[in-house]
């Protein structure tokens, strides 16, 4: 049966508004630093890309820590160090540092959105429940995009960096007051976990979330500019795309929960593909955006199916550490590909970065194949039965 959002808690949906502040105060900076370098620091475009660059790098690394954060002390305890560490960085732009300012600032806010989303993450499958892992997630995705989707709006509406910066740091700390009124059910093992920090089960659906994700820097990079020789719709498709992504993961988002997510994540990554080569083919406006809005549409099941998938197999306790790994996946290849896009870009055009982004899709389905190879079914309350036995 379907859920609605009714069947999830007040305390659910606490966490889902903590997770929106979280983003929206990111949101409101990131289209400002920029200018603010260039213009305001006497910045080169050089020193542009470094600052805005060394987020990912360090979010990357970040997740290899905010795993393990929200396993051993609690998902609460990731979350708001996250969320502290977003509300600092607000402050650090504040200051009076020049360009080191602006590095500190984004090395505090790349780590702390690991652990913001690795803890709201982890947390929201709990609090709605393993079976429903798939919905709670893309509410969660909901509060991530309508907080990046609003966050420029907001900084367009406060005029200044400094303004954006200052709205960072109350975002974040009005989350992190939600949070102290939000009870935690999870209590972390006694014992300190055994085995490797990096699981190898992981590898296969890290790369097919990495792979589905080379996508993103392609859109965000050369959708505009690309469609600005065909009729000069780029601004009307990013909102199609980022529109459908939003209001699919709220209300489609429990399909991976209702029918077998082998489905969702073959449907997706078919319409997709099919919306990216619709964008490489130079349409009319309007197919433009409709073909924007298909890869919107399909970008939205993906994610959750692997990690609902997973998060099935995996006992509680590695919850945190499993939504850290595949989101580090996430960070490498979307950076990665944002070189080899801007190569592709530079030497073929920019119709070969979106075929760069549809083979990625093959890849992914490959991925995809194995994943959801039947494997016999395990209840959630064996494995953890199996993994207390182990213990000492």
């Amino acid at each position: 049966m379907a859920s609605s959002p009714r069947d999830f808690s007040p305390l659910f949906w606490s966490l889902v508004g903590a997770t929106f502040l979280g983003f929206l105060g990111m949101g409101t900076v990131l289209p400002q630093v920029a200018p603010h370098i260039r213009h305001d620091l006497g910045g080169s475009d050089e020193t542009v890309g470094f600052v805005i660059g060394i987020f990912s790098f360090v979010a990357l690394l970040s997740r290899f820590f905010s795993g393990p954060l929200a396993d051993n002390r609690g998902r609460k305890i990731a979350f708001m160090t996250g969320l502290a560490a977003c509300a600092i960085a607000g402050f650090a732009y504040t200051l009076p540092l020049g360009i080191p300012g602006m590095y500190l600032g984004r090395i505090l806010q790349g780590f702390g959105e690991a652990c913001l989303y690795t803890g709201a993450a982890a947390w929201a499958v709990e609090l709605g429940g393993v079976e429903k892992s798939g919905q709670a997630l893309g509410y969660v995705s909901t509060g991530i995009w309508g907080g990046i989707s609003a966050g420029p709006v907001v900084g367009h509406w406060l005029g200044t960096f400094q303004r954006a910066a200052l709205m960072q740091c109350i975002a974040a700390t009005l989350a992190f007051l939600i949070l102290t009124k939000v009870p935690e059910r999870y209590k972390a093992s006694d014992h300190p976990k055994r085995g490797h920090w990096f699981p190898v089960s992981l590898i296969k659906p890290g790369l097919a979330v990495g792979f589905v994700n080379v996508h993103y820097p392609v859109i965000t990079g050369f959708l505009i500019l690309h469609l600005a020789q065909h009729g000069n719709s780029g601004g009307a498709a990013f909102s199609a795309y980022a529109g459908f992504v939003l209001v699919s993961r709220f209300f489609l988002g429990g399909l991976p929960d209702r029918i077998h997510p082998r489905i969702t994540f073959f449907g997706g990554i078919t319409a997709m593909a099919a919306g990216l080569l619709i964008i490489a083919s130079g349409p009319s406006p309007a197919i433009a955006i409709a073909g924007a809005g298909l890869l919107g549409l399909g970008f939205s099941f993906p994610w959750s199916s692997i990690a609902a998938t997973v998060l099935r197999r995996t006992p509680t306790r590695d919850h945190g550490t499993t939504v850290g790994i595949l989101s580090a996946f996430y960070d490498l290849f979307v950076g990665g590909s944002s070189f080899a896009a801007g190569a592709v870009a530079h030497r073929f055009g920019y119709p070969a970065t979106f075929f760069m982004a549809a083979a990625s899709l093959g890849c992914a389905a490959v991925m995809g194949l194995v994943v959801f190879r039947p494997t016999p079914e395990i209840s959630s309350s064996s494995v953890e039965e199996y993994a207390e036995a182990l213990e000492p």
